[in-house]
């Protein structure tokens, strides 16, 4: 009797055949064993140690090819549990490397037989809730910002993603650091979330993206109340504190949230030991001095944006020009740094049916009448020297890469479905998800190439991860046995030569 409305049927094979819908996802547990990730999560964290069962490599491991795979929630294991063919390879490869006696005692943290291949549902909620410190819930205060201390183990999830950054670093050096800071909001039903900016329940994790590496280089998870510019200061300087040897010159980037007079000053008076003087181009709050300058500019000096387009420079409708502003708290002086403020202004087009701005109020941008005309208004501040076209286009590079890796955390991944109401088991998956961020970054640098480098996760897992295969031993060897006419098999092969001449050679 047919199954359905088309001419075929499903039927369980219960026999082990080795099968297996992840064919390709063994290439990046190549690069995280060259990396030494497994390595680096059992130094740093010790949530496990001196426990049965599960270690905190295996924990973490786990819940990092979960997310490469697609799986999108703690429960979605039970999926990664049910492929069989890498069931088999993770439990054949889980030794590799290891002496003979830390093998041993690997096997002695399990009393009876071990039958799975990655930890249960319910020991992972076990393990990530360790990362949660309760004692520190009574420390809020109703109306306040509030971002509760990492605890050893959270901390320990950061001192892996710098080593991480520092393998990247020594395979491909970057001297140069574009540090992209930025908020991003993940809504939640969460009954324990808080309401954000928005208006609805949300958690608002601050991320400094590394526009050269294309990594994440430091993270801080917030509740979603807390305002975008709060404590930037600090995020910063752990930022910096975090950057691999090699880095010798960084700047910053960042929309109006980095307007925050203690970080500018910072960056401009050079007080950071290694790295001075920081340079930056941050959006700036267009106050009423800061039009009551934009007003004063004579028409002569605005001078219009261009753009790239099929290799030739175009006008938009945007217009730039200098600023004589110098706010309270740049102050005036002959020894200290100096700054710069740019506007940006665009005629409203006709269509936009805005004859009168006044009548407005909520308009999610700043306007000025300027020669009859409104105009929308837009600020800069900067401490660089670049002309001020140069400058905006290097400015607004921040607008694709690190808001296109918001959406990769939230989409591609698994950031933006949190598994919990405790912020500190929510925190460690953010912190998780942004380990497989950087894991699957460092594939497309380092071994896929260049043609790999601008897609997206979702269109890897389809051309490489989600690969049918079967796993099958002979000879004392492992196979992983995948169509011969699919098209990515070549691309998996050359990314194991390449992963394997990784490793041998020494790193730079």
């Amino acid at each position: 009797m047919s199954q359905g409305v088309l001419p075929y049927q499903y039927e369980g094979d219960l026999r082990g055949s080795g099968m297996t819908a992840l064919g390709g996802l063994p290439v990046w547990l190549d690069l995280a064993q060259v990396a030494g990730l497994s390595a680096s999560i059992g130094r740093h964290l010790q949530v496990r140690a001196g426990s049965q069962g599960w270690t905190d490599s295996q924990m973490v491991m786990s819940l990092i090819l979960l997310q490469l795979a697609g799986g999108d929630c703690v429960d979605d294991l039970r999926v990664l549990e049910g492929d069989e063919g890498l069931g088999r390879l993770l439990r054949r490869v889980e030794h590799h490397g290891l002496p003979r006696r830390e093998r041993r005692e690997l096997e002695r943290r399990w009393r009876k037989e071990r039958v799975r291949a990655v930890p249960s549902p319910s020991a992972v909620f076990r393990y990530l809730s360790a990362f949660h410190d309760a004692s520190q819930e009574g420390s809020r205060v109703e109306g306040k910002a509030f971002i509760p201390g990492a605890n050893e183990a959270l901390s320990g999830l950061s001192r892996v993603n710098r080593d991480l950054l520092s393998f990247v670093q020594r395979r491909a050096p970057q001297g140069e650091a574009t540090l992209d800071m930025d908020a991003t909001l993940v809504e939640t039903n969460k009954e324990e979330a808080l309401y954000c900016y928005k208006k609805y329940k949300a958690y608002q994790p601050l991320n400094v993206y590394w526009a050269e590496a294309g990594v994440v280089a430091h993270t801080e998870f917030r509740d979603g109340n807390v305002p975008a510019d709060y404590d930037l200061l600090r995020v910063f300087k752990e930022t910096l504190d975090g950057l691999p040897a090699g880095v010798e010159t960084v700047f910053l980037r960042s929309d109006t949230a980095g307007y925050d007079h203690r970080l500018l000053q910072y960056c401009a008076e050079g007080k950071h030991e290694r790295f001075g003087g920081i340079g930056f181009a941050v959006g700036a709050d267009v106050t009423v001095a800061f039009k009551r300058a934009v007003a004063e500019v004579p028409e002569g000096l605005w001078r219009p944006l261009c753009r790239e387009r099929n290799g030739k420079q175009e006008e938009t409708e945007q217009e730039v020009a200098e600023v004589c502003f110098v706010p309270s708290w740049a102050g005036y002086s002959k020894k200290g740094p100096s700054y710069r403020f740019l506007a940006i202004r665009e005629r409203f087009s006709v269509q936009l049916g805005l004859p009168d701005v006044a009548a407005q109020p909520d308009l999610p941008f700043q306007t000025l009448e300027m020669a009859g005309c409104p105009y929308k208004l837009f600020g800069i501040v900067t401490n660089r020297d670049l002309p001020g076209e140069e400058l905006i286009r290097w400015y607004r590079g921040r607008c694709g890469k690190s808001e296109e890796a918001h959406s990769v955390m939230k989409e591609d991944l698994a950031g933006g479905k949190l598994p919990s109401g405790n912020f500190g088991e929510n925190a460690a998956w953010w912190w998780i998800m942004i380990l497989a961020f950087n894991l699957n970054a460092a594939m497309k640098r380092l071994v896929l190439g260049t043609e790999w480098v601008a897609r997206r996760l979702k269109a890897i897992r389809f051309a490489l991860i989600h690969l049918p295969g079967q796993v099958v031993e002979h000879a004392r060897k492992m196979i992983v046995q995948v169509s011969g006419r699919h098209p990515s098999l070549g691309t998996l092969l050359r990314a194991r030569s390449t992963i394997g001449e990784m490793a041998l050679q020494p790193a730079v």
